[in-house]
C-alpha cells in the first residue's frame, strides 16, 4: 500500500459522526506507495468514551468525490486509496500491521522515525480516547487475494519485534486470511480484511 494525502480533507467531516480506526505505512518495497498531498488536521475524528467499548481499526475507500466507509470482508483492487483510523478504547499502546496476498508484511504504526523501525524497538502511543487517523492514506498495490490489517493492542508498551515475526509466520501460512495472529495472552488484537478478487 502507498500512503496518500489527496483526499483527508474530505474524509475528516464524513467520518465525524463514525467510529473509526488507524493503520498505515510500509515495510518492504513491495508494497503500496504514497500519493502526494498534504493534510493538515489533527488526526482526530471525535471524542469518544472508552468504557465498553474494545479497539477496533476503519478502513475508508476514498476518491474525489466521495469517501466509503468499508466493512470487513470488503472488495478492494488495486489502485484504491484508503484511509485507516483506530479507536484505543482506554490501551496506551499499539501497533498496526498488515500481512498480504503475496506474504508481504506491511509496519503501518509506529511510523518511521517514531521508534526507529529496528527489531527490539517497542509500541507506539496511542491516543487514549476518541478515534483517529493515521496522517497518512494509502493505495492499495497489485498483491492479489487479499490485504489483512492488524491492530495489536496492550496497557504497557511491548516489543515490536514480536509481533512482526509472529505476522510473517502467519503470511507465509494459507490461513493468512483468516487465522489470528499468535501473540501473548496479555497483547490484544483486532482485524479488517479486505479481499481483492482477480479480475
Amino acid at each position: 500500500t502507498r500512503p496518500s494525502w489527496r483526499f483527508l480533507p474530505l474524509l475528516v467531516p464524513v467520518l465525524a459522526a463514525a467510529t473509526l480506526i488507524v493503520l498505515v505505512r510500509p515495510l518492504t518495497s513491495s508494497e503500496g506507495r504514497e500519493a502526494p498531498g498534504s493534510w493538515g488536521g489533527t488526526g482526530v475524528l471525535e471524542p469518544t468514551r472508552s468504557k465498553g467499548l474494545q479497539p477496533r481499526l476503519d478502513v475508508h475507500r476514498q476518491s474525489a468525490a466521495r469517501s466509503e466507509r468499508l466493512t470487513d470482508g470488503a472488495h478492494a483492487q488495486a489502485g484504491d486509496v484508503v484511509q485507516l483510523s483506530y479507536t484505543s478504547a482506554g490501551k496506551a499502546h499499539g501497533v498496526l500491521v498488515s500481512v498480504d496476498g503475496r506474504g508481504a508484511v506491511t509496519l503501518h504504526l509506529p511510523e518511521t522515525g517514531e521508534a526507529g523501525q529496528k527489531p527490539g524497538h517497542q509500541s507506539a502511543v496511542l491516543e487514549r480516547s476518541g478515534t483517529h487517523l493515521l496522517p497518512r492514506a494509502y493505495e492499495l498495490d497489485d498483491a492479489p487475494g487479499f490485504e489483512r490489517f492488524f491492530f495489536i493492542t496492550a496497557d504497557a508498551p511491548f516489543a515490536l519485534d514480536g509481533v512482526l515475526s509472529a505476522a510473517r509466520v502467519l503470511a507465509a501460512s494459507p490461513d493468512a486470511r483468516t487465522a489470528p495472529l499468535r501473540l501473548p495472552p496479555e497483547l490484544g488484537q483486532t482485524s479488517f480484511l479486505l479481499e481483492k478478487p482477480s479480475p
